[in-house]
């Protein structure tokens, strides 16, 4: 399937949103760096319902975790301050769907240093979409290229 990654997530409903996404779709969830909150938070347990249990969570201290043993070109870093429409991107079964914290985004330097692998979900009338509304955008266009392998 896919991996759903959230650098730094701040909220923990959107975390517990985006959990319930990756439940539904399989979808790995890597939830990487410092957290805003617990894990054990009530709040992203109400958010996740009783899917919790069905999601495969795993912690890394960094990106560079993963950029380690997995090649770049399979990272999709959302932003908008990307050029690139995710919808006019390939994606494959075993990608990276990456996405910052809420009030910042994704570093400066790793979008300057990956400008290839930007995607933008573009907007009208307003700055940008909520994080978990933006991974289940991105998570279900990947789904669809794949012919919904779930």
């Amino acid at each position: 399937m896919f991996n759903v990654v959230l650098v730094e997530p701040e909220i923990p409903p959107n975390t517990g949103n985006i959990g319930r996404t990756c439940a539904a779709t399989g979808c790995v969830l890597f939830l990487v760096g410092k957290l805003g909150f617990s894990t054990d938070d009530k709040h992203l347990k109400r958010a996740g319902l009783d899917y919790w249990k069905y999601i495969d969570v795993r912690y890394k201290d960094s990106l560079e975790e993963l950029f380690e043993n997995n090649p770049i070109e399979r990272f999709h870093f959302f932003t908008k301050k990307a050029s690139k429409v995710y919808s006019d991107v390939k994606y494959s079964l075993g990608d990276f769907l990456v996405f910052g914290r809420e009030t910042y985004g994704l570093p400066d330097e790793l979008l300057e240093k990956y400008p290839e692998n930007t995607r933008l979900i573009p907007t009208k009338n307003v700055r940008s979409l909520n994080l978990s509304v933006s991974a289940g955008i991105a998570t279900y266009e990947a789904l669809r290229q794949n012919k919904f392998a779930l």
